[in-house]
């Protein structure tokens, strides 16, 4: 049996290995009003090189250690962009290069549904943790997936909580969630992962969007040992109806950056960051947003944005963020990666 020290020693390396999915030291705008600035956006090809037809990207990671850029499609039968050159592409100075596609798959023993909507993704120590968003129908379940990220082989699905299954009035509405899927670095202590739903369980107040820890006792391996889920309490939306919640990231603090999209038909979206509180306990009242930004009026394009992922820093050493657009495969959307820094006031000092 591993000893106690060399299972801490393990989970750190897991985590610090799984860089760019926290995003703790990622500063805000300061004070709120400044804002955010849009440095760049990107366009990327809809095909493949030998014609493939690619798009759907619903999550994100930045891996800086090797400047790949691992984008999660939606479509149904699942799969993970890998591109290499970030950086480079991000100053204008080459193209970013799709560097292959890996299929997830069924494992040997684990058989996947025969369609899965990936929405929220994780990389946690060699293995790729997905968000699949369901449909109330038995055939496609919401669940929590657990994917080999070097083949691609499915080794672990997990149902949700009671609450959050089909029942009469009850769990997540059809093609509302699990949307999102974030890592929480918890010091010395296992990691966790946090999931959102997008919209209110059926059950719950209109604007109420409930969050679930995914954790694993102090001793036990992320790469073997299955994690609980717990109440992680809720995030209140904003008042118009129609908003939802696409994408989380762990702050600093026990706080956590969401982004937030309202669309109006037939192509008006409506894209904000908030940043929340996290809540301490599941009896804790629904978080409402410390601080909130238009995108769209900070000149981001129109568009699906879901994925969210700490990006590269710029030239000036400026910490960035990257927003990645879902296509849906319409030809009057396209699939893009934005690169955003958050403005700072002269002499500003962050808020405690």
């Amino acid at each position: 049996m591993r000893s106690a020290l060399a299972v801490a020693l393990a989970l750190a390396a897991a985590v610090h290995g799984s860089a760019g999915a926290v995003a703790g030291s990622l500063p805000l705008p300061c004070p709120p009003a400044a804002g955010w600035e849009v440095v760049r956006e990107l366009e990327l090809p809809r095909r493949t090189p030998d014609g493939q037809r690619i798009g759907g990207f619903s999550a994100a990671h930045h891996a800086p250690g090797t400047d790949r850029l691992w984008l999660l499609s939606d479509l149904p039968l699942g799969s993970v962009a890998i591109w290499s050159g970030l950086n480079a592409a991000l100053t204008g100075a080459a193209p970013l290069r799709l560097e292959r596609t890996l299929e997830l798959r069924s494992g040997l023993e684990q058989p996947l549904p025969p369609v899965i909507d990936g929405e929220g993704m994780v990389r946690l120590a060699g293995e790729l943790w997905v968000a699949s968003e369901g449909r109330r129908l038995p055939e496609f379940p919401a669940q929590l997936l657990r994917f080999d990220e070097r083949s691609g082989l499915l080794q672990q699905a997990l149902e949700l909580p009671a609450d959050w299954q089909p029942g009469q009035g009850r769990g997540l509405a059809s093609n509302a969630g699990p949307e999102s899927l974030a890592l929480l670095s918890q010091g010395d202590g296992p990691p966790a992962l946090l999931m959102a739903a997008e919209k209110p369980l059926l059950q719950d107040p209109p604007r109420e969007v409930r969050l679930l820890r995914w954790s694993w006792e102090p001793g036990q391996d992320p790469r073997r040992d299955t994690p609980q889920a717990q109440p992680q309490g809720s995030l209140l939306l904003p008042e118009e109806a129609g908003w939802g919640l696409t994408e989380l990231l762990a702050l600093d603090s026990g706080r956590v950056l969401a982004l937030l999209r309202r669309f109006e038909p037939p192509l008006r979206w409506h894209i904000r960051l908030a940043v929340y509180p996290l809540a301490s306990s599941a009896d804790d009242p629904p978080a409402e947003p410390v601080a909130a930004w238009d995108l769209i009026a900070a000149g981001l394009t129109p568009d699906n944005w879901e994925g969210l992922t700490p990006g590269p820093p710029l030239a000036d050493g400026r910490p960035s963020l990257l927003l990645v657009s879902d296509d849906n495969l319409n030809p009057l959307q396209a699939s893009r990666v934005a690169q955003l820094v958050a403005l700072q006031g002269e002499g500003c000092r962050p808020a405690p």
